[in-house]
């Protein structure tokens, strides 16, 4: 039996780390059935159940030197680990259990993960020094690719594929369409889907994206809806922008699964995100985005699927927000280009598994 243990930001009730885990999950399982999987968790209760899978808990010290002391492969990923923006514990955290798995000789794999950002020279020098020491790495975009670099990351093979969950499939709107239901939105009018998240001191944002929501709500009869990704954070997060607006949009305020929130996104017309996974749901099914960056990842996705970035958290307008998404829910060829690229992007997704699957029968060194 195949043993693998993956490591990564999971069992917070982040609605992205979670969908990246069954995304790995069902790409690994898809190739092998058997494969016995433990995941180190920060709710390994939850995590278990909900993914059917073993968990063991994020700082269960036994339990995480018994798990990786008998697996075959440690996955570290998806999602941006290594950087030390929100939290340097974390990033020492996460190299911490990679560098158990290389004392017990284990391979170990990152996988589709976005590196950085980095700052500090010390911080850069251990991922450099700890990175070597890995048997593959893949990252979802050529930035990441180039930071390792930079970091002198160059004993050890590195290959751009794509962020894990493009690796999933569409679900049905009709969930969407249930959820929804309760809100008595008019069938007739477009949705605007629109996703947030307080980051630091940014708040400058909320009046900016507040009076383009409402324009856009006046001069073409549309229902605004923001879709948290973090309950309750992003939720509370919406609720500031809401009471900034003139003409009140739908505010959902609890937790939805992975599937629930990709059905929520199909049922958009177009969404308005922050969140890199709420991007990243809405282009999985098929609907045109506009992105606000806190973080290069966000850049870094749109510029794969051919856009970029409406301004920054700290630089929006809300001339340009309101003129963008007045052209994007009119001009509905925009989404085509976007449909044959995110076709590609889930094949390059889909490797992620065979490359970590092919790990399993090399060589440890």
């Amino acid at each position: 039996m195949n043993r693998i243990v993956i490591s990564g930001y999971y069992g917070f009730g982040n609605a992205g780390d979670e969908a990246m885990l069954a995304a790995i999950l069902e790409a690994i399982l898809e190739v092998v059935p058997n494969a016995d999987i433990t995941v180190i968790s920060g709710n390994p209760k939850v995590t278990a159940e909900r993914h059917g899978i073993k968990a063991v808990g994020r700082f269960d010290g036994l339990g995480i030197l018994s798990a990786i002391a008998r697996c075959d492969l440690l996955i570290s990923g998806g999602g941006s680990l290594l950087q030390d923006v929100t939290s340097k514990r974390s990033l020492y955290y996460y190299l911490s259990i990679i560098t158990l798995a290389q004392w017990f000789g284990k391979r170990i794999m990152l996988y589709a993960q976005g590196i950085g950002p980095l700052r500090s020279e010390r911080a850069r020098k251990t991922v450099g020094r700890v990175l070597n020491k890995v048997t593959m790495i893949t990252v979802r975009d050529e930035k990441s690719r180039h930071e390792l670099e930079a970091m002198g990351v160059t004993k050890v093979p590195i290959q751009v594929t794509a962020d894990a969950v493009l690796a999933m499939h569409p679900v049905d709107t009709t969930i969407g369409k249930r959820l929804l239901a309760p809100y008595q939105l008019s069938g007739v009018k477009k949705r605007i889907g629109v996703s947030v998240r307080q980051w630091k001191q940014s708040t400058s944002y909320r009046k900016e994206l507040a009076t383009a929501l409402d324009t856009l709500q006046e001069t073409l009869d549309v229902d605004v809806v923001f879709i948290p990704m973090q309950h309750p954070a992003d939720t509370a997060e919406a609720e500031a922008i809401s009471c900034m607006m003139k003409y009140k949009p739908v505010v959902l305020n609890r937790v939805y699964t992975t599937t629930e929130l990709l059905a929520l996104a199909g049922s958009m017309d177009m969404l308005i995100g922050v969140r890199l996974h709420a991007l990243v749901f809405a282009s999985l099914m098929e609907k045109p985005v506009i992105g606000i960056s806190y973080d290069p990842k966000i850049a870094n996705f749109l510029h794969m699927i051919g856009e970029v970035p409406i301004g920054t958290l700290d630089d929006i307008s809300a001339d340009a927000l309101t003129t963008e998404a007045t052209k994007v829910l009119t001009d509905r060829a925009l989404q085509n280009e976007v449909r044959q690229r995110i076709i590609s992007l889930r094949e390059e997704s889909l490797k992620n598994a065979h490359i970590a699957l092919s790990l399993l029968s090399k060589k440890v060194e």
